[in-house]
């Protein structure tokens, strides 16, 4: 039996995190092989590539990346730019995936069916460290082998994942007889897809900045198509999670989303649904119709647009010893750091391999899929969870140790979306317990202690709490 320590480590993705994770490990010295399941690498990103992210050049690409390209003669986008997903592969992750560094260790075409230890399963504990990660990939014509690793570093993304039209988290009764009309994620209505929606009525279904895109475009489209009707329906009883941070958000554009789409709903060019749970689609002669749980039915709708957000595929990993938060479906650690149910003020302490280990040594999910359901993701995050764990597989433990991350803030603060309602300010430590004048228990606790306060009472009073910072826009 080989040791882990004679053997490659598997990087699981061909997207930007998975290509940065190798970008490092090649700097380090360290044996690699990457499997992406698509023909070509960022597969997943080329699915949303019309779509514009909201976080400028500066936050999208990884130094050990930029430094395998500029020695290839590589120019960098300017750093105020906006890229689209089409501009991220075309200007950044093809060059880079083409150098001869990368470029022998990437494999396209390899589906990561199983990742286990070698003759053994999760029960076992005696030696299992001395057993190498055992990768089933399923090639190109169907045909299957095992490969070996020391470590595993996973950044296979969600995007093949999305959560369901269901507001209970699975499928709604009728979903899968609907497939036909219904859409997941951000449709290229204004491009490739136009022609499905042209003149439509359509239900977008969901909370995010997902909706929030599809929506804008679906609004553009209609400028010049007066038989296009929008729905728009929500499981909130209120729009603060989209609206967002406004010109407060430390990136503009993400900003600038959610104020397009609040001109959107105030201008009735939609119709909006609040409050709206999905539990059933019915198909009539008419088209489809959408229960909620307490009876309300809308439609009948052309088209159906489900962007109620990600989900990990945890199937992938199901002999390993995985230490996961119950419902995030994160690494343990980094719950409570990303738990939209939690305080936040738009942005994430610095995390590297310490938070993202799991029971199972030398395996890390990483990128969105390190986040689970959590719609909070920006790439700059994934870039230094590679940097940190690269170190930690090299023994640099100072380095791998040394997480340093500084993400742009929303601009508001939040906890819940009670809390927030209860305290009428948009604050972040929940409603004050005693003290009325204070703006919540934080601020309460930190004026008591003879502060001036927690600093959210100075936020200032809007509709909207905490934006997802997913990194498309």
């Amino acid at each position: 039996m080989s040791t882990p320590s004679d053997l490659p480590v598997a990087v699981i993705g061909g997207g930007p995190v998975g290509l940065a994770a190798a970008a490092h490990l090649i700097a380090r010295g360290l044996p690699v092989r990457l499997y992406e399941s698509g023909a070509s690498i960022a597969s997943n990103i080329r699915a949303w590539g019309h779509v514009r992210l909201f976080s400028p050049w500066e936050f999208n690409t990884d130094a050990a990346a930029t430094a395998i390209l500029r020695d290839h003669g590589w120019q960098a986008p300017p750093d105020d730019v906006l890229p689209t997903g089409d501009d991220l592969v075309a200007a950044y992750l093809e060059p880079l995936s083409q150098t001869p560094e990368m470029s022998q260790v990437i494999e396209t075409g390899a589906k990561v069916r199983h990742v286990s230890r070698q003759g053994i399963d999760k029960v076992v504990t005696r030696g299992r460290g001395d057993h190498p990660f055992a990768l089933t990939i399923e090639g190109r014509n169907g045909g299957g082998r095992v490969d070996l690793a020391r470590a595993v570093i996973d950044a296979s993304g969600t995007w093949q994942n999305p959560s369901p039209l269901g507001a209970a988290g699975t499928p709604a009764i009728g979903e899968a007889a609907s497939r036909h009309r219904i859409a997941y994620g951000i449709p290229d209505v204004l491009r490739a897809e136009r022609a499905t929606y042209a003149g439509k009525r359509v239900l977008v279904i969901g909370g995010g900045h997902s909706a929030a895109n599809a929506l804008l475009d679906l609004a553009r489209l209609a400028e010049n198509d007066a038989g296009l009707k929008m729905t728009w329906a929500v499981r909130s009883a209120n729009l603060t999670r989209v609206f967002g941070g406004g010109a407060d958000d430390q990136l503009a554009a993400r900003g600038q989303l959610g104020t397009d789409l609040k001109h959107l709903v105030e201008s009735g060019r939609l119709n909006l649904v609040l409050g709206f749970s999905a539990a059933r689609v019915d198909e009539t002669s008419a088209g489809a119709t959408v229960t909620a749980n307490d009876g309300q039915t809308i439609g009948p709708f052309d088209r159906i647009i489900v962007a109620t957000g990600l989900r990990p595929d945890l199937d992938m990993t199901r002999e390993l010893r995985l230490d996961l938060d119950p419902w995030l479906e994160c690494p343990r650690a980094l719950g409570p750091l990303i738990d939209p149910n939690l305080h936040s003020c738009g942005s994430v302490r610095p995390h590297g391999h310490k938070v993202l280990a799991h029971i199972e040594p030398d395996y890390f999910a990483v990128g969105i899929k390190s986040y689970g359901r959590a719609p909070t993701f920006l790439m700059a995050t994934g870039y230094e969870q590679v940097r940190s764990i690269a170190a930690h597989l090299a023994g640099d433990h100072a380095a791998a140790d040394e997480v340093r991350l500084i993400l742009p803030e929303t601009g508001v603060c939040s906890t819940s979306f009670a809390d927030a309602e209860k305290a009428d300010a948009g604050c972040c430590g929940g409603p004050a317990v005693s003290d009325t004048a204070a703006c919540c228990a934080e601020d309460e606790a930190a004026k008591a202690s003879g502060a001036s306060g927690c600093g959210c009472s100075s936020a200032p009073k809007v509709e909207a709490a905490k934006a997802s910072c997913c990194a498309a826009a």
